[in-house]
């Protein structure tokens, strides 16, 4: 069995009459790295939201390291607990993910969810800020920031909980020339340290030297 396997997955969306995915399968081995490709409304983001556990589908199934991953399943408080610390999500668009009056204490929240000790969190924070070189943006406030910057604390939010798997929608989008070599660098890093990648993306080609496979969905 693979580590991330969905099996016959047909989601849709209330309302909707025809299904975003339909008998959709897929797997990703543990340290892969999975590039999803296809145009607008082909479901690469209704994919990633089912991969964290943030949508459930109505028929198939989610196997994340041999356990089934379902609504019932993620309502007791300690299987999501523990599913968001191993799964980090990064939205497409980063104000859907900060609400935080400080840039510190967004990237704390997670942590501090998770019930790690005051002296953990702070250097978890400390690490992430130097990690992604937003440590002058310590006290502002998130919606202030430009774009960029917020992609930055929110992929420091993620990392904060150092999770082994990181679903990344269009992680590239709103950044400038320099910021996308520094991201692939890092996705390198990640990819080498033994991190597990899935990221829908337009950019396959800047991430030739790093995805093990590419998905397209029609």
């Amino acid at each position: 069995m693979s580590f991330i396997e969905l099996r016959d997955i047909t989601f849709r969306y209330e309302g909707e009459e025809s299904p975003v995915l339909s008998g959709f399968s897929m797997s990703a081995e543990r340290g892969s790295c999975l590039i999803i490709e296809g145009d607008n409304g082909s479901g690469k983001t209704t994919l990633l939201r089912i991969l964290s556990a943030l949508s459930f589908p109505e028929k198939g199934s989610f196997v994340f390291d041999g356990c089934d991953i379902t609504e019932k399943y993620m309502k007791v408080n300690m299987n999501s607990k523990l599913f968001h610390k191993r799964v980090g999500y990064l939205f497409q668009d980063p104000d859907i993910m900060l609400f935080n009056a400080r840039v510190r204490d967004e990237i704390a929240f997670g942590p501090r969810q998770m019930g790690l000790g005051d002296e953990e969190v702070d250097k978890r924070v400390r690490d992430c800020m130097e990690l992604f070189d937003i440590e002058k943006l310590s006290d502002k406030a998130p919606y202030h920031l430009s774009g960029g910057q917020k992609k930055r604390v929110a992929f420091a939010s993620v990392m904060a909980l150092n999770p082994e798997v990181l679903l990344l929608d269009e992680p590239y989008a709103g950044l400038d020339r320099k910021s996308r070599e520094q991201l692939t660098a890092f996705l390198t890093e990640l990819k080498r340290a033994g991190k597990t990648l899935l990221i829908a993306s337009h950019d396959s080609e800047i991430l030739s030297g790093i995805y093990d496979e590419r998905l397209v969905m029609m």
